[in-house]
């Protein structure tokens, strides 16, 4: 008689070879998806006793079915989910039938949480897009569907729920059915299924009900466990992005990583990325031993037969298919944030092990979820879809995004909080990229700035409109020169008359202004000069866009300080009374936002002191900054 032990065994093995379906959940609030989840979970007897009695307290406190069990309870873990009766957070299941292993992320409708709908959708292969059939497709059903496909899954079951609620109607249901169809015709997907369901009474949720007997395909459970997923990496080109190096002795220098796709094994050349240097597979080690080979998805350690300069944000790939590298290229990007996405700003792009700095250089268009149209926009609003061009610090190694998953995406963070802004699916490098190229001068910056006898600087004055920014820059520009300092001003009303006389003063002109002003005082600076610049830069991410251009010590903000009532007082130019009388639309601390610096170089009080005396004060300041070291 087989004994405990042996039974595992067998149970074990049988659950390796079965196959694995990653899917999630998604549509509109309330659509019912963690009910959806809970009743398949129930009605596959996957649930525990403690959980199922731990589901019948949850629903007398928190369910909407009275005395009924309330199936989305299962799902919904966070104590805000419950009681607010949404799903928030992602949730992840795994159970298994006897014909296939499944990992179900049961994600939010809310628009608030795309983001957490995109992160369930990353790593799944078919979209379960489930739909009210009270309200038909909505807008973020449409949003969710065309964000799974952007994602690259290609496989839906459109889940047309709560048909009890309208007497199991099958015109209800062929018209959702249809209207859906059409509008995922230009999605790409393979195979798009739509189920009729009660999943609240469990209608054709494992097995088909009576309640409709005019439909004749399968249940839910019966496509999620026949559904045919293409493989999903090892026939790949080998990428290999590497998270760490290894070094516990001096005998032993290894790469930790996971395999991104296709397949290495001992004795195969590989080259990395970016440096091209190229290498042989010496060992693959594992915790549990070396391995003679490695396939998409094993987390391993390679080590080389040669010692190459290898370090986290690099890729070993295979010579003859290699990635992408390069610093400019173009995506689609998911926004999350509340603040639109505005072309010319600086973020941190970070892909699976590699992080550098960006600017989104150009936003093409923005994609209607609706109508799947192109729209021109100058920002890309929360929850907005668009085609963006980037421009990266560095070069990095990627692929299209439709060509793998796993290197061919990438997040927006913020410089500042550390959020995660945005999702992007690379769509290919931009030519440019690969055929423009520095040239290398003779006379460099050092040269320049030698001749002149002074040190390169920018000192960037900033401040509200009518705080006196112009007139202490002139006064110090005055003080230099007569010093024999070599210096220029660059004043904003002045640039906007030649170089920026195409912007207005929209959010997104601000940005491409400052964007603009600071490439010009770069250049200045690189031809040896002192650059006074004097502009409201009323954003933080756009003057530490302009810090981040220059040198190390380069860049002095300076902070004019000079509350608005003053400022309206004084109102050299008419421009408060003109805004207060709401004639001048985003005007600066009226109808548009002033974010002052929180560790400016100087910060400078224009009512104590005069102007010259600033002028002054900020020439003690920079001493021998200005003195060639």
């Amino acid at each position: 008689m087989p004994n405990a032990r042996t039974d595992l065994a067998t149970y074990l093995r049988a659950q390796e070879d079965k196959s694995m379906l990653r899917f999630l959940t998604c549509g509109s609030v309330d659509d019912g998806k963690s009910t959806l989840i809970g009743r398949l979970l129930y009605d596959t007897k996957l649930i525990f006793e403690d959980q199922l009695a731990t589901l019948t307290s949850d629903s007398r406190k928190h369910g909407t079915n009275g005395e009924a069990l309330d199936f989305a309870l299962l799902m919904d873990g966070l104590e805000a989910e419950r009681e607010q009766g949404i799903t928030i957070d992602v949730a992840y299941r795994f159970f298994a039938t006897d014909k296939r292993k499944f990992i179900v992320a049961d994600t939010p409708g809310h628009e608030e949480y795309t983001r957490n709908m995109a992160t369930g959708a990353s790593t799944a292969d078919l979209a379960v897009v489930l739909i009210d059939a009270r309200r038909g497709v909505l807008t973020q059903t449409r949003r969710h569907s065309y964000i799974a496909s952007l994602l690259g899954i290609r496989h839906v079951v459109l889940a047309v729920n709560k048909l009890d609620l309208v007497d199991f109607d099958q015109s209800t249901f062929e018209q959702i059915a249809d209207e859906y169809c059409a509008f995922a015709a230009e999605l790409g997907f393979e195979t798009i299924v739509p189920i009729p369901l009660s999943a609240r009474f469990g209608d054709n949720v494992i097995a088909r009900s009576k309640n409709t007997p005019w439909y004749q395909g399968p249940s839910l459970l019966e496509h999620l466990e026949t559904v045919e997923i293409a493989g999903r990496g090892q026939d790949l080109p080998f990428r290999f992005p590497i998270q760490s190096v290894v070094r516990p002795n001096q005998d032993f220098r290894g790469f930790a990583g996971e395999v991104a796709g296709g397949r290495v094994a001992v004795g195969d050349p590989v080259v990395a990325a970016k440096s091209g240097k190229t290498s042989r597979i010496a060992r693959i080690v594992t915790k549990d031993g070396d391995l003679s080979e490695a396939v998409e998805g094993q987390a391993v350690t390679l080590v080389l037969a040669d010692e190459i300069e290898l370090s986290r944000g690099n890729m070993l790939v295979a010579p003859t298919d290699r990635p992408h590298v390069a610093d400019q290229l173009q995506a689609h990007l998911v926004w999350f944030d509340a603040k639109p996405l505005i072309p010319g700003r600086s973020y941190i792009l970070r892909t699976e092990t590699d992080a550098v700095n960006c600017t989104v250089t150009a936003l093409k268009h923005e994609v209607n979820v609706n109508t799947l149209a192109r729209d021109a926009a100058r920002s890309l609003p929360m929850n907005g879809v668009g085609v963006c061009n980037l421009s990266l610090q560095s070069p990095i190694a990627f692929d299209a995004y439709q060509d793998n998953r796993a290197t061919g995406n990438f997040i927006l963070i913020d410089r500042y909080t550390n959020a995660t802004l945005g999702a992007g699916m690379i769509d290919f490098p931009l030519r440019r990229a690969e055929n423009v190229h520095w040239q290398a001068m003779e006379v460099n910056k050092q040269a320049r700035a030698e001749i002149k006898g002074q040190r390169p600087a920018v000192l960037w004055f900033t401040g509200l409109s009518g705080s006196g920014k112009s007139t202490i820059a002139n006064s110090l520009e005055k003080l230099l020169h007569a010093e024999g300092r070599h210096t220029y001003m660059l004043d904003g009303d002045n640039v906007r008359h030649g170089l920026n006389r195409d912007l207005g003063f929209t959010e997104a002109d601000r940005v491409e202004n400052i964007r603009r002003v600071a490439e010009v005082a770069k250049l200045m600076a690189d031809a040896g000069l002192i650059v006074l610049v004097s502009f409201i830069s009323p954003f933080k991410a756009e003057r530490r866009l302009a810090r981040d251009m220059m040198e190390e010590g380069e860049f002095i903000e300076i902070f004019v300080d000079t509350p608005i009532e003053e400022c309206a007082r004084r109102d050299p130019k008419g421009l408060y009374k003109k805004a207060y009388e709401g004639k001048i639309a985003n005007f600066t601390g009226i109808s548009s936002p002033y974010e002052p610096p929180e560790k400016p170089e100087l910060r400078l009080d224009t009512i104590a002191e005069e102007p010259d005396d600033l002028a002054r004060r900020i020439a003690d300041f920079m001493g021998e900054r200005l003195m060639q070291g």
